[in-house]
């Protein structure tokens, strides 16, 4: 079985849509459903089973998994930016991924991880997925955090020669609905040309960024999804990667994008930044990519403009899931 947490979720759903396509149903998801809507995520996708994430990470912790597992695809988390509860991050992200690949280790297992952008902080020490670098980063944020002392536990207990983890930069895409206020700006975007005409960015506080020109590292989450599955395929790549485009891009240019695939004029307000943020706001994100490319990754990467075009059309103004 492939064990798939966080499966309900955005990039995890994507995940097992992907497997799908490729025959692959002997997948177990683990994840959390509470009240949300991401239930509607697993809708139309094929797999074996499904577990509480507390539930599975008592049979872990017990050896007691009632099943063989080939890989564990762990892409379970707490992703939102601005949660406060230290502890429960701690326990959430660090223990639990602690947890999963010490067992994955333990039974021979392929352990694939996210970890995340977050971990660069302001970008001052680069965005290169170079191992030798982790000590300098910097998190601006306590998920940033959580998912880097992971990285560093990884690396000080030796274990990057043997498992892989995902650095994600931007993810925008189809299954991201449920996500409140970490959705993509492109889903944000697309509700509020739909009921306005028009698309609310945050201005810029930094000279060398005109309003809007701050830039990021945006991917679709389908090449997302390529790239995760490649180190499923791949079981002798290990160490920390970046998953984005190697290619930053303008706020304008995004929802530019957003605007054309609609067949509506651009039209930008540019607001007042929240103070809380102006101190954690990244201006510039761009993933160094030459590393996962030298280990053999050759697919083609999307651009903001395709992948936009393909999201909003085939998604958004249908109102569909990936697997819908």
């Amino acid at each position: 079985m492939i064990v798939v947490t966080g499966g309900a979720g955005f990039i995890g759903s994507a995940v097992v849509w992907r497997l799908n396509q490729l025959g692959e149903d002997n997948i177990v998801i683990v994840d959390r459903l509470g009240e949300s809507e991401k239930w509607k995520n697993l809708v139309g996708l094929k797999y074996a089973d499904f577990f509480h994430k507390d539930s599975f990470i008592d049979m872990v912790l017990e050896n007691a998994v009632p099943f063989q597992v080939e890989a564990v695809i762990h892409l379970g988390a707490c992703s939102s930016t601005t949660e406060k509860d230290a502890d429960y991050l701690m326990h959430n992200n660090f223990k639990y991924t602690q947890a999963l690949a010490e067992y994955s280790l333990e039974k021979g297992v392929r352990f694939i991880y996210a970890s995340s952008a977050a971990t660069y902080g302001d970008g001052s020490a680069g965005y290169d997925d170079d191992e030798s670098k982790l000590d300098d980063l910097r998190p601006l944020n306590m998920y940033g955090y959580s998912k880097h002392l992971f990285d560093l536990y990884a690396k000080r207990e030796g274990l990057l020669n043997r498992i892989a983890g995902l650095k994600y930069f931007n993810v925008y895409g189809p299954n991201e609905y449920h996500k409140g206020d970490m959705r993509s700006v492109v889903h944000k975007a697309f509700g509020q040309i739909k009921e306005t005409g028009k698309v609310k960015l945050f201005k810029s506080y930094k000279p060398e960024y005109k309003d809007g020109e701050q830039m990021r590292d945006f991917i679709y989450v389908k090449d997302a999804v390529d790239m995760t599955l490649f180190f499923l395929e791949n079981k002798n790549v290990n160490g920390l990667f970046n998953v984005g485009t190697g290619k930053a891009r303008t706020w304008n240019d995004l929802v530019t994008a957003i605007f054309a695939a609609m067949d509506k004029p651009v039209n930008i307000e540019y607001i007042d930044m929240p103070e809380n943020l102006r101190n954690k706001y990244q201006y510039f994100t761009q993933a160094g990519m030459n590393k996962l490319l030298a280990a053999g990754y050759g697919k083609e990467i999307s651009g903001i403009e395709k992948g936009v075009e393909d999201y909003v059309k085939n998604y958004l103004l249908t109102d569909k899931t990936l697997a819908w």
